[in-house]
């Protein structure tokens, strides 16, 4: 060691392999800084648009109007003893999950409704729907929460919650049209 420098002190020189190394770090730090930049402004753009109805994409208003209408139309199915009308509401190839585990196709879901609630023909109690909050989830998908109410019959009411993933059918496309249920998991 010299005697005139003192300790800890860094020669003039780097190696190669050092300096390599830093712009390496230096590099990747700042592709990193730009990639998470680059997400967060997409991510702003891509909600902004959804809050406003972005071309093409999910309108509030008009689109939670229609759901929540399809499922007022579910309802007075429902309270008039109309199955089909409830069932309308459902994809073909739509899945459901209540206290019997998974069901698929509308077929299924009807017989699940049978061997429930409609084991006498028709629903004893009357449906209602509280507490929904419709949340887009892309331009034509839909995340639908609330709670169901079933009440008069001289029975207990009965209530529970539910969450259904909605999808837009564009018209021409396989009947019901609009916005419909492609899974529904009540409890």
């Amino acid at each position: 060691m010299d005697s005139d420098r003192s300790v800890g002190h860094e020669p003039q020189t780097r190696s190669r392999k050092v300096i390599r190394r830093r712009r390496h770090v230096r590099f990747w730090d700042q592709g990193w800084r730009l990639g998470v930049s680059l997400v967060a402004v997409a991510l702003v753009a891509c909600s902004s648009q959804m809050r406003s109805g972005g071309s093409g994409g999910f309108q509030y208003a008009s689109d939670a109007a229609a759901i929540k209408a399809t499922l007022d139309t579910t309802a007075a199915g429902w309270n008039r003893g109309e199955l089909p009308v409830y069932l309308s509401a459902y994809v073909d190839s739509s899945t459901a999950m209540g206290s019997t585990g998974l069901v698929r196709g509308v077929g299924g879901i009807e017989g699940q409704m049978r061997a429930g609630y409609w084991k006498t023909g028709r629903p004893l109690q009357t449906l209602s729907y509280d507490h929904l909050e419709i949340r887009p989830i892309g331009p034509n998908q839909a995340i639908v929460t609330g709670q169901y109410i079933l009440t008069g019959a001289g029975v207990p009411n009965r209530t529970g919650w539910f969450t259904t993933i909605w999808v837009r059918v564009p018209a021409g496309g396989h009947p019901p049209t609009g916005w419909r249920m492609v899974h529904d998991h009540s409890s």
